[in-house]
C-alpha cells in the first residue's frame, strides 16, 4: 500500500511511501485488540483500595444486649456489618491487577489497529518533522494543515524531539510518541495517526523482531 507524503504545511511532496502489507494489511484480530487494552487499563490500576472489615475496626466488644427476650435478633458486638460503622464484609483489599500477555499476542494487537486506522484512511505520512523552539503555535499550525485541529491525533515519531514533544503538550487532544512507546490504546484512542517517514521504517523494524 502506498500513500503520499505530506509537508508540514500540508502540501504534497510528490513522493510516496509503501507500507508494509504485512503490518497494515493484516486482516485485524479483534480479541487480540481487546487483551492488550484491557491488559493496558488493568496495569494503570493503583489497586489501593482498602475498606475495614469487623476485625480491624476499633470499638468495645462488650455484648451490647442481652441474648434472649429482647423480641429482636441476637447482637453480639458493634463491629458487626449489620449496624452503622460496623465492618464491610469482603472489602477491597490492595491487590495486583496487571497480568502477563505473550509478546506475539501484543504485537498482532498493534498490527490490527493499525489495520483499523489504514482501513478508515486516518493514517497520514509526514516528512521528518523537527521545531527551531518549543512553540504551541508550531503545532496548531502542523494540524490545521492537515485539517486535523479538531480531531484526537497521535504522532508517532522515529525518536524522541524534544520541542516537537514540549510543543504539543498544550494542545488539546494531541499525543506526540515514539514508536518504541507504541501501544494499543493510544492507537486506538486516537482519531487520526500521523506518522513521520522515519517512523515507518521503525515500525517495520519493530515488528520484525
Amino acid at each position: 500500500m502506498e500513500l503520499s507524503i505530506i509537508k508540514n504545511n500540508g502540501e504534497d511532496t510528490g513522493r510516496k511511501i509503501n507500507l508494509s502489507d504485512d503490518i497494515f494489511g493484516i486482516t485485524p484480530n479483534d480479541h487480540a485488540i481487546y487483551l492488550d487494552v484491557k491488559q493496558y487499563m488493568a496495569n494503570r490500576r493503583q489497586g489501593t483500595h482498602k475498606a475495614k472489615e469487623r476485625a480491624e475496626i476499633v470499638g468495645s466488644t462488650k455484648k451490647i444486649k442481652k441474648q434472649k427476650g429482647t423480641g429482636g435478633a441476637r447482637a453480639g458486638s458493634l463491629k458487626s456489618p449489620i449496624f452503622r460503622g460496623g465492618g464491610r464484609v469482603f472489602g477491597p483489599r490492595p491487590r495486583d491487577y496487571s497480568f502477563k500477555l505473550n509478546k506475539k499476542l501484543k504485537q498482532l494487537a498493534r498490527k490490527s489497529a493499525l489495520a483499523y486506522k489504514v482501513k478508515e484512511n486516518n493514517v497520514f505520512v509526514l516528512e521528518d518533522l523537527s521545531f527551531d523552539t518549543p512553540k504551541t503555535k508550531n503545532y496548531i499550525n502542523l494540524l490545521s494543515s492537515l485539517s486535523l485541529s479538531d480531531k484526537k491525533t497521535l504522532l508517532l515519531m522515529p525518536e524522541v524531539n524534544r520541542n516537537v514533544v514540549l510543543s504539543s503538550r498544550n494542545v488539546p487532544m494531541a499525543k506526540v510518541m515514539v514508536v518504541s512507546d507504541l501501544n494499543t490504546y493510544e492507537l486506538l484512542h486516537a482519531d487520526s495517526l500521523v506518522l513521520c517517514e522515519g517512523a515507518v521504517s521503525k515500525l517495520e523494524t519493530l515488528f520484525s523482531k
